[in-house]
């Protein structure tokens, strides 16, 4: 399962609704090779399923990721922060052994 904190959810409803975007485009989740810590982060907007996309709903929110990367993301949380730090989204993954000091690269 990958989880959607409500200020995420709240943050993802703002844009969905100011870019007029259409229902059926759902938070796609996903891992990626690079940053300093080794593997990245990587969130879009999406509407096109994928052959063996692992599907979620969280907190009124759909997520998607492909299978490999749901190996990384198994019980991560997306969170927002839009406070004086500014960090925008982030994840909480309780599967990384190590984080960047940026926060947008992991390792496992």
């Amino acid at each position: 399962m990958i989880f959607v904190a409500e200020s995420a959810k709240q943050k993802i409803q703002e844009v969905r609704q100011s870019s007029k975007m259409a229902d059926d485009f759902f938070i796609r989740v996903s891992v990626t090779s690079g940053g300093c810590s080794g593997l990245s982060y990587k969130l879009d907007f999406d509407n096109e399923s994928k052959p063996n996309d692992q599907v979620f709903e969280n907190n009124g929110i759909k997520v998607v990721t492909d299978l490999k990367s749901f190996l990384y993301l198994f019980n991560t949380t997306l969170e927002f922060s839009g406070g004086l730090d500014g960090k925008g989204f982030s994840f909480n993954n309780p599967n990384a052994t190590r984080t960047c000091g940026c926060g947008e690269s992991f390792a496992v």
